[in-house]
Parts: structure tokens; sequence; C-alpha cells
């Protein structure tokens, strides 16, 4: 009985632990079950996010794009706050990186298919069995690049949940579209390292000064090494902590037999041998005033008129759209997905038109020129204080007007507009205006920190003169130097291409090139050189020794403003401002009236440099071109820029107007100022001064290269009294001559002296025609006069017809 009672109680046990086994592995089984319809649903994006194919063979990489210039010098990048990362290839990787990032994170990586069931099970057992909580998170380095590529932020407890599950799911999927190289390579491009250095090329850049290929061994262990927690591990902040951390990778690549023993020592031992290398911010770097209208246009709408207050920027806008390629480029083309480009995540390769060198010597040239006018401004018009920039003539501007001017400016200030946002009165602001504060300000020498009111700031930055420099081919358009003003950290608006101020005497070309168009020439003296009156407007200036009848020539050349309105009220205001728009391509609103005629427009200098480009390049205009190609992130070429010309006047009138504005240079209001520079090529150019010396220009040529500058203050109050100092010759035409003397004394730039306008032998400069000196001849014998006019008017037909084809033959 007692057997019988004993072999019961076994079989109870025995079917009770059968019954528990059984059930384990139903709850098992059940588990993997579910398991594997939770992972078919994931896979499957029925729960949770889930890629798309697409999205997994194409990911969307953020990547900065980088711009060069023409001579093969990187000159900044274009990038969204942490976007600052640069594509770089596989084979352009150090070794050591592949090596330290594979012994450290994923040492089967080459074996597992995304994710490492064996590394994952041991961190389950060790954690929940063992409790070692430093027993690793058997994450793989393609589930940590699925993380950095795909998984979205959790908002809930289900979504944390779900977030492993489907990184191991796009880890497994990512693993059957790219191989281990390009999984490595994304892992290193998407990877942020921390102060400003997103990716390996911007990591091995700021903390080595390296390229990724040149990096060694410990550099190598020492980035991966924050890969980890790049916060934590942050060498600027950490250097002990990291080194730690480095030596810990170099530890896992000994074990994974990628280092000696030996090696590892030493390498322990050694420094981490940091170089620090800053980023270049939008504000640094290579012509940043030439980067910053690149992006502005390349980024641009199309221009719709009722979002602009100013008519002649909407114009300027609205001509580049129609008429530029590169203006709304990234509205205008498309990528394969159909979307946009877009110059902050895209990672383009922008290859501009700006040359390096040529860039320095323009940027030389108006620190040295800024530098000696601004110690003569504050001397000789500010009383040597920086708070009271505004001219001293009462005619021009008085003790009211002063105070309603400075008022305009603190309106227009950013800090006027943010505590107005906050809800202030404007006489909280004008109080808060008047209050001394720690400033951080421009100087030549440096920023310097100061005790100083807003007012008084903004009065001090004003007090500083402003300036406006680019440099053309005139023939292929191509931008060579672009400087939009002193500074640009601390002046941002840029006196280039944003900036329109009026022209003055440097309208006088078109004029004369009217004159030239309907069959006059240089040595033409039609026009009485005595004071005009048209109702109640008299130009002023004097006679300039020209005599009662000045050829054109010497008339221009001595830049009078008496013979330029005849000229224009005999060919009339309206044709001339047609000429100008549709021939020059001023964007500009013309007033078509006489004092067109000494420059009364505003005009930018941008388009005043490409207009000038007609009378150095045979009468045909070319628009600037800032950008010669672009190349997606891989290098594939997908846009080229090529010259965008049209024939604004005659070959025959260009040579005129070359012999013309070169008389400016030799005997001309141009002649003593560049003296200095020794200047021994073939050089045309035109001065402008506007009222009150409110504005200094030069505009400059060669048969290589045109260059046209402009001087003044931030507000047309701002400027020199004396004419002697504010004339374009003084103040604006030395940063013309600094330049050129710069380039043509560097040898490695293909300028010379010796270039020369290839004018025809037989081109007849001044043919036979009825001018002022001829009205004697032409009474005796009418009928032979009128012969003579007729065969010269034949012969210039003819030589134009000639000239035309040279031209095209040379353009070709």
């Amino acid at each position: 009985m007692e057997k019988q009672g004993t072999s019961a109680k076994n079989w109870r046990r025995w079917h009770r632990n059968q019954v528990i086994v059984k059930s384990l592995w139903w709850a098992l089984g059940g588990f993997f079950a579910l398991m594997f319809i939770l992972f078919v649903l994931i896979y499957n994006g029925v729960i949770g996010y889930m890629p798309t194919i697409e999205a997994l063979r194409n990911p969307t990489d953020k990547f900065a794009s980088t711009l060069y210039t023409a001579d093969g010098k990187e000159m900044g990048k274009f990038y969204r706050s942490k976007g600052n990362r640069t594509y770089v290839d596989y084979e352009q990787m150090s070794k050591y990186l592949r090596d330290a990032l594979i012994a450290t994170e994923d040492v089967r990586f080459e074996e597992h298919s995304g994710v490492d069931v064996r590394a994952l099970f041991r961190s389950l057992v060790k954690r929940i069995i063992m409790g070692q909580a430093s027993a690793g998170g058997g994450s793989t380095i393609t589930q940590q690049l699925a993380k950095q590529l795909y998984t979205p932020e959790s908002s809930n407890l289900f979504q944390r949940a779900l977030q492993k599950p489907i990184e191991w799911v796009i880890a497994i999927k990512l693993e059957r579209y790219y191989t281990k190289e390009e999984i490595i390579k994304m892992y290193f491009n998407q990877f942020d390292f921390l102060n400003n250095a997103v990716g390996i090329k911007s990591a091995a850049w700021v903390y080595y000064g390296k390229q990724p290929k040149d990096l060694d061994v410990q550099e190598s262990a020492t980035l991966v090494g924050m890969c980890k927690n790049p916060s934590y591990f942050n060498p600027f902040r950490f250097p002990e902590r990291v080194k730690q951390r480095r030596n810990v990778v170099l530890s896992q690549m000994y074990k994974a037999g990628m280092l000696t023993a030996e090696d590892m020592d030493a390498l322990k031992k050694s420094d981490l041998n940091l170089h620090e290398h800053a980023v270049d911010t939008h504000e640094g770097g290579i012509a940043p005033y030439f980067r910053e209208e690149l992006r502005r246009i390349m980024m641009a709408d199309e221009p719709v008129r009722s979002h602009y207050s100013n008519i002649n920027a909407y114009n300027a806008d609205k001509y580049n759209w129609d008429n530029n390629p590169l203006y709304g480029w990234c509205k205008k083309n498309k990528k394969i997905d159909g979307s946009n480009y877009d110059i902050y995540s895209d990672g383009l390769k922008i290859y501009t038109t700006i040359d390096s060198r040529m860039q320095q010597h323009a940027e030389d040239a108006v620190r040295q020129h800024m530098i000696e006018e601004q110690k003569r401004f504050l001397a000789n018009e500010c009383g040597g204080s920086y708070k009271n920039p505004y001219t001293r003539n009462p005619d021009e501007l008085s003790a009211r007007g002063r105070e309603a001017v400075i008022k305009l400016g603190v309106r227009s200030s950013d800090r006027y507009r943010a505590m107005k946002a906050e809800g202030l009165t404007d006489q909280e602001i004008m109080s808060a205006f008047k209050q001394p504060r720690e400033m951080r300000l421009f100087s030549y020498d440096g920023e310097v920190t100061r005790m100083m009111s807003p007012l008084d700031s903004m009065l001090y930055m004003k007090t500083f003169l402003r300036c406006g420099m680019m440099s053309m081919d005139p023939v292929t358009g191509k931008v060579k130097a672009y400087v939009g003003g002193p500074d640009f950290k601390h002046f941002k608006y840029d006196m280039v291409a944003t900036g329109a101020r009026q022209i003055g005497s440097t309208v006088k070309p078109f004029i004369y090139a009217m004159a030239m168009q309907n069959g006059l020439n240089p040595c033409s003296t039609d026009f009485e050189n005595s004071q005009p009156v048209y109702g109640g407007w008299a130009p002023g200036g004097g006679s300039h020794g020209l005599g009662g009848h000045p050829q054109l020539r010497d008339a221009l050349a001595r830049s009078s403003n008496w013979i330029p309105p005849r000229i224009l009220d005999k060919f009339t205001p309206d044709k001339e401002v047609e000429m100008m728009h549709n021939d020059f391509g001023i964007t500009s609103d013309l007033k078509p009236n006489l004092t067109l005629s000494l420059g009364s427009c505003e005009i930018s200098l941008y388009e005043m440099v490409s207009a000038y480009s007609a009378f150095a390049n045979y009468g045909s205009r070319v628009l600037p071109m800032m950008v010669s190609q672009i190349c997606d992130a891989h290098g594939n070429v997908i846009a080229e820029f090529y010259p965008k010309r049209n024939q604004a006047i005659s070959p025959a009138s260009a040579y005129r107007m070359v012999d013309m504005l070169r008389a400016v240079v030799t005997h001309g209001t141009a002649t003593s100022h560049i003296a200095p520079y020794n200047l021994k090529g073939d050089v045309c150019g035109k001065t402008g001064t506007t009222n009150f010396n409110a504005d200094a220009w030069f505009m400059g040529f060669t048969p290589e290269l045109i260059t046209g500058v402009w001087f003044g203050g931030e507000d047309r109050y701002i400027h020199f009294a004396s004419t002697g100092e504010g004339q374009g010759a003084a103040a604006a035409l030395p940063i013309f001559g600094l330049y050129m003397r710069a380039v043509y004394d560097d040898k490695s730039l293909p300028y010379s002296e010796d270039a020369a306008f290839n004018i025809p032998a037989d081109f007849v400069m001044c043919p036979s025609r009825i001018g002022y000196d001829d009205e004697t001849r032409h009474r005796r014998s009418s009928h032979h006069a009128s012969g003579s006019s007729n065969a010269a008017l034949e012969h210039e037909q003819r030589q134009q017809a000639q000239d035309q084809e040279a031209v095209n033959a040379l353009l070709e």
C-alpha cells in the first residue's frame, strides 16, 4: 500500500512537471510566435515607423553644400545649424577608422546580417540574469546607423518599447541593400562629433586639421571613442576622460588583432595631440559677401511685386529670374524624387568663378584704403568723435533733420524691432536705447568692448565709411573678386548687389554711347560749351577750359556737366532710358528727364559693372557669372553655366568709347590720382561724384578685367565735406589702383600690362563729318560736304560689318 501511494505521488509530480514543461514550451512558442508576428507587422510597416524601400535605398543624407573658388580653394559651406556635414567616400577614410569602429562597437560586423544574435543574448543574460550593468548593449554598427538615419523620437512608452525591434528590422533591411563598406561610410558621414563637426570629414578637420584619410591610429581611436557618447567624451572639455576612452578603444583593437601589444602600449602613453581648427562660419571664409549673395539668389523664389517695397529691388530680381539661370536655381530645378534642391542639405559642390588670389588682393586694397580714409574722415569731419558722423552743412541737413535721421536709424534697427515686438512703447524703447551697457564693437584693429548705450553704438557704427567693389572678366562675365563692404560680420549690407546709390558722372558714358550710336565720334564738336537752361533746371559745373565747342573726347575726359544734357536733349531722354534698359541691362527705375545725364538715377554696382562690360567687350554686354558648375554630393555634374551676352552698342561705337574713356585716364579727371599706381597697361575708366560728395565712384577696365568701386557712408548725409577728399577720383579710384597693381604684380595670375584693346588698324576713329568746325567749309561747298558725309557714312557701315564679324569670331 505504501509503495502504491509513493508511486501515485511520483506520477502526480511527474504529470505536474510535464504540464509545467509543456506550458513553458507553449509560452516560449507563443512568445516566439508573438515576436514573429510582431516582426512581420513591423517589417511591413503595420506597427511603428518603417521607411519605404525607396527611402532605404536612398536615405536622406543632409550634407552641407561646399563652395570652391575657380583656383580650387574651398571657400565656405551652406548648412543649417548642425548641418555642417560634408560627404566623404569610403576610400577617402583612414583604415584605422574602420578598424577602431569595428573593434569597439561590433567585432563580428563582417559575420552578422544586421543583428548580432549572439551578442544580443549575451547582453540579455548578463544584464537580466547576472545583473551586470556593464554587459554592453549588443547593438551593431548597422543598428546604430538605422537609429541615426530613420528612428524618430519616441513620444510614449509604447513607442519606446518598439524602438529596438524597429531598429533590428531596419538594420536587417539595410544589410540587404548595402555592402559593409557602404554601411561604414554612411555611419561616419552621419555621426555628429560635436563642436560643429558633423560627419567624419568635419571632425577630422575640427579636431586635427586633417583629411579623414590622413588620420593616424590614435587620432582614429579618439574619434571612434567619441561615438559612445560625444557630449561625455568631448575632447575640448574633458581631455583626460577622452584619453581614457581612447585607450579603451586601443585595447579593443589589440584584442581584435589589429594592433600589437607594443604598439598599443606606446599609443596609450601618447597625448591626444589635438589641433583645434574652427569651422568657417557663414561670416568667415573667402568672399563672405559673395557667398551670401550667391545663397540669396540660388534659393530665391519667383519675385512677386507685392512682396517688395522697393521697385528697383523688384525690377532687378525679376530681370534675373527671367534671364539669369542661377537666380532661383534651387526652385527652378528638381531632384529625381521631384523635390527642389536645397543648398543647405543636398551636399552640392558649387564651383564659383571667384579667384582666391584676386579676392585677397581686392580685400587687401579695400582694407588699406578704408583705414586711411577712416582716419581722415574721423579727424576732418567728426572732430575725432564717433558720436557725430553726419554732415555739419546746415544747407544739407538741419539740426531738426539730423534728429529725424537718427530716429529713423533707431527704428530701422533689429534691437528696436525686437523691443517693439515685446510690446514696449516708443518712450520705453528710447529710454532703453540711452542706457549704457557692455558692447562689442567693430574696429580695424579687431573687436573692442566698451560701455556704451545702444544709441551711441549705432552712431559709432555709422561713423565707419562703407564701400563696394566687384571685378569681372568683361568677355566671359566671370566674377573674379567681390567685396560688399569693409567687414561682413559687422556690416552685412552688401553695397555691390543690394545697395543702389546715385551714380553721378559714371552715367555719362551711356550718354556719349547714344551719341556714338547716332553718328557722332570722339572728335565731334556739335555742342556748345555753355551752361544750358531747361525750364527751372540748369546743370552746375563750369567750362573746364574746354573752349566754345569742345571735342566729345575732351568733354568726357574732363567730365563736363554742360555737354551731356545737350546730347540727351538732342537724342531725347526716352531713347536714352530705352537704351539703358534694353541694351545695357539696367533694371533700376529711370526717369526720362534731362537730370539723368548727370546720374540722378540709383543703380547697383553689380549692374554698373555689367553695363560697362559693353565698352570693354566690343559692344557686347555680358551678364555677371558667379558659378561655372554645380555637382551633386557624389560629384555628378548637374548644372553648367555659360556667358550670356547681348549686343548693347555696335563695335564701332565701342571702339570710340574705349578711345574716350582711355582719355579720362591719360589726361582727364582720373589722371593725377591713378598715376601713383604706375599702371602701364591700356586702362580706361570714369570717375563719378554725386551732390555733396555723398557717393564716390570709379569704373575702370582693361581688355582683361572690369572693376567697379563705390565709396560712401551708410546714410547719404555721412560723407567728406571737401570735394578734394570726397570725389570719385580721390575716394574710390585708389581701391582700383591698389587692386590692379597687386593683380599685375602677382605673377601667378594670367593678367598682363601689355594687353591692349584690339581695335583694327584701318578703323577710322573720327571719320569726316559735319560738326561745328566744319560749318564754314559746309557753307562754301554744300554739295562737296554732303558727298564727303555720305562717303564717310558708307565707310562706317562697311567698317561696322567687318568689326562685327571680327567680334563674333573672337567670342566663338
